[in-house]
């Protein structure tokens, strides 16, 4: 048996050769040994369980090939909610956690009076913004759509182990909330951003959804058509939230006031200072 700090130092060195990122090896240890990092680190030079050992070298295997650790793991943390993760959905991201503070918040300003608020997350792959909005928010009625079948049999999960009630429907954009004469004082959206010939991290091309990845030659493919058509599923009062593309501002300004005209927006930066956000208000 080795030792833990034997082993985290053997592995942090191969990260480096490896290019993935040393921390991972500790997040990793913390989340598969179930212990406060600050507890493996009083028991730092003792030898660690064998079962450990056994798991912890066979999950670094996989990471050292660029497999992301919470696909090794089965699951990630969201807004301190435990989310199933596999190759059907993307793995959330801490900036969406961002994205759902900042819509809680925007429903308190924006609709003080309310006794429900009607929301849906389109496109909502693990159900991540969908759970947090439906748990942090008791006047939420929470609804999500993707136009995977795969990614729901995810979401749903996700919303059991969670304790969540959301009601979910297969579809495209916002095809099922206009069938359904959906009215909606909140439209959420975290949609592909990425430009389809952008180059991304091998962890990411290999291991994610490309349809929950790529939006478009431009990227904006997914913002468009739900620009174009969210007027027929929101209320005369409501508002938009939407994750973007760091680099997006300029397009997405013009965007907006192409197919909107009129309509009060704004872009806001996450915490590395990065454009990130974009809510689009209705009758404010």
């Amino acid at each position: 048996m080795t030792a833990f700090s034997e082993s985290v130092r053997k592995y942090e060195e191969l990260c480096e050769q490896n290019d993935v990122p040393a921390e991972t090896v500790m997040a990793f240890l913390v989340e598969l040994s179930q212990r406060e990092r600050y507890d493996l680190y009083l028991h730092y030079e003792e030898k660690m369980p064998a079962k450990l050992e056994k798991e912890f070298d066979e999950g670094m295997a996989r990471i050292l090939k660029q497999e992301p650790m919470e696909h090794v793991l089965g699951y990630s943390w969201f807004y301190g909610y435990k989310m199933i993760v596999n190759e059907d959905v993307l793995i959330p991201r801490p900036e969406t956690e961002e994205l759902c503070a900042n819509i809680l918040g925007r429903m308190d300003e924006y609709f003080p009076g309310n006794e429900t608020i009607e929301c849906t997350d389109v496109g909502t792959g693990s159900g991540a913004i969908a759970i947090v909005l439906a748990k942090e928010e008791p006047k939420v009625h929470m609804s999500a759509t993707d136009i995977s079948e795969e990614a729901l049999v995810t979401a749903r999960k996700n919303a059991e182990i969670n304790g969540a009630e959301i009601q979910f429907t297969a579809g495209d954009m916002l095809k099922p909330l206009i069938a359904a004469g959906t009215k909606l004082d909140v439209l959420v959206s975290n949609p592909p951003y990425i430009p389809a010939q952008e180059k991304m991290e091998k962890s990411v091309v290999d291991y994610e959804p490309h349809v929950a990845l790529f939006g478009g030659e431009d990227g904006l493919k997914f913002y468009r058509m739900i620009f174009e058509d969210c007027r027929k599923v929101l209320k005369d009062k409501a508002f938009m939230a939407f994750e973007m593309g760091w680099d997006q501002r300029e397009r997405m300004s013009a965007l907006v006031e192409e197919i909107l005209p009129g309509t009060r927006y704004e872009i806001l930066k996450d915490m590395n200072g990065k454009d990130r956000m974009l809510f689009v208000y209705f009758n404010l």
